[in-house]
């Protein structure tokens, strides 16, 4: 190819003098050009005539067009050590003014908010998605919670002043840009073309961030990748999903037998869904409670380093060392614990309670008449139960959880919600897709603000693991 045949090509495209493009580029995808790199910028550069302008990112080592770029004569550079943009042309200075004192490297006011608003192009010549910046302009923008603050990096001003600074919302490790290109692509706003062998893409930068922007607020965890061995991926997922469960009245806990058999496995598996609270039911495949008490205070401890607190210790039966389970949740800061609603349960409440450790009651095969009556005549003893309601054991029980069990008068007493689903017929389901009418219960109690615990019952595993309940319990959190 020849400078000439490029830039019949640019023109063919659209571009005509006056236009701004910020340029990403592979000159070894195009093939053989005669006068080499320069003639490709000359093509551009020509094409954009003296009106327009031609910018680069310069931030690291992005090919031999980017260099070529930023150590021409005229060439005007943003001053960023993390982002910034060389360009040549009318609005060059314009485009790069103040870079470094945004408070974001790539949103408001910044080189690529600047061309996109000046009606600037994008074009990825020989390159994909992946090498598009300004998708890192639209998450940015988004303020999306997996974004942390940049390392703080020193460098000189304009002014010749050294200046050490960090960036909030800096995008971080993996990103699957790579799949956005078919939303791009089907929106008709990109134009693709070939430049020699170079397949090259164009599209207005304020279209791309629009389309985007829209893309990302239906779903933030749009350039993120779905496989569960990208760890960088998997972290930032977690972090979503930490900011959306943040914004509840409740607090959500999960069953350490639905997260894994071992602590390590449990703690592994909790990080990786965003949930920092594990309700401790089994551990090595077995009740908690039969294992020997300092391997169970070790991890609580492990619990508790790993940032993971444990929101009470559950009992499928009231165990014969009661009174020791309750003296080690004492002793390692754990105030609450869950029985069933059978055996001599009112004794164990007493006894808790003079330990100042609160119980709550759960549901196994009994009607909600029953568990109301239960509930009111201890209160009348002066004792304070509160009430763990499992909707799947109602539904199994033959009852219609919402319809019927929660008017029961069983409103007042509920401090956690087991989420958990399965038919009449005794079959397990995932949470919504049973008789369990947990979507129901999930909406009435948000609708007062509950401030108790949801949580991600044992029952769970037969059906999905830890991370698909957590998937989906927030994918039914946006359905209400």
């Amino acid at each position: 190819m020849n400078k000439e045949e490029i830039k019949k090509i640019l023109k063919k495209s659209g571009l005509k003098k006056g236009d701004i493009v910020l340029l990403h580029s592979s000159y070894a995808a195009i093939g053989k050009v005669d006068g080499g790199g320069d003639s490709v910028i000359d093509a551009f550069l020509e094409t954009l005539g003296k009106d327009g302008t031609l910018a680069v990112p310069v931030f690291g080592s992005l090919g031999i067009l980017t260099e070529l770029v930023s150590k021409r004569p005229g060439a005007i550079k943003s001053v960023h050590p993390k982002a910034g943009v060389a360009a040549i042309g009318k609005d060059a200075e314009k485009i790069c003014a103040k870079h470094w004192e945004a408070d974001i490297a790539h949103a408001e006011n910044t080189p690529y908010t600047r061309i996109a608003d000046m009606g600037g192009y994008i074009c990825l010549m020989g390159v994909d998605q992946d090498r598009n910046t300004t998708l890192h302009t639209v998450e940015e923008l988004l303020r999306l919670p997996y974004l942390e603050e940049s390392s703080v990096a020193a460098f000189e001003t304009p002014e010749g002043k050294t200046v050490s600074k960090s960036w909030k919302f800096f995008p971080g490790p993996h990103r699957d840009f790579v799949q956005l290109d078919g939303i791009l692509r089907e929106s008709g706003k990109m134009k693709t073309f070939m430049i020699g062998n170079a397949v090259t893409r164009l599209i207005k930068g304020r279209e791309m961030i629009d389309i985007m922007l829209e893309t990302g607020r239906k779903n933030p965890a749009f350039a993120l990748c779905s496989n569960p061995n990208c760890a960088d991926c998997v972290k930032q997922r977690a972090n979503l999903n930490r900011s959306i469960l943040s914004e509840e009245s409740f607090k959500l806990s999960v069953s350490a037998a639905l997260a894994g058999r071992y602590v390590p496995e449990i703690v592994e598996n909790m990080k990786a869904a965003g949930v920092d609270a594990v309700e401790l039911d089994y551990l090595n495949g077995m009740p908690f409670n039969l294992l020997k008490k300092d391997f169970i205070a070790r991890a609580v401890m492990e619990f508790k380093e790993n940032k993971i607190s444990v929101s009470s210790f559950r009992f499928q039966a009231i165990p014969e060392n009661f009174s020791e389970m309750l003296d080690l949740a004492l002793d390692n800061s754990v105030d609450r614990i869950i029985i069933p609603l059978a055996g001599n349960f009112e004794s164990a409440i007493a006894e808790a309670e003079e330990k100042g450790i609160s119980v709550s009651l759960f549901n196994t095969n009994i009607s909600s008449i029953t568990v109301s009556e239960a509930l009111l005549k201890l209160k009348e003893k002066g004792l304070k139960p509160k009430f763990t309601f499992n909707a799947a054991n109602f539904a199994l029980s033959g009852e219609k959880p919402f319809l019927k069990s929660y008017k029961q008068k069983l409103k007042r007493f509920i401090d956690q919600l087991d989420i958990e689903d399965a038919l009449f017929s005794g079959i397990f389901e995932t949470p919504a897709n049973g008789s369990a009418e947990i979507k129901e219960m999930i909406s009435i109690l948000r609708c007062a603000s509950y401030s108790g615990f949801m949580t991600l019952g044992a029952k769970n595993r037969i059906v999905s693991n830890l991370n698909d309940t957590v998937s989906s319990f927030i994918s039914l959190l946006k359905t209400m």
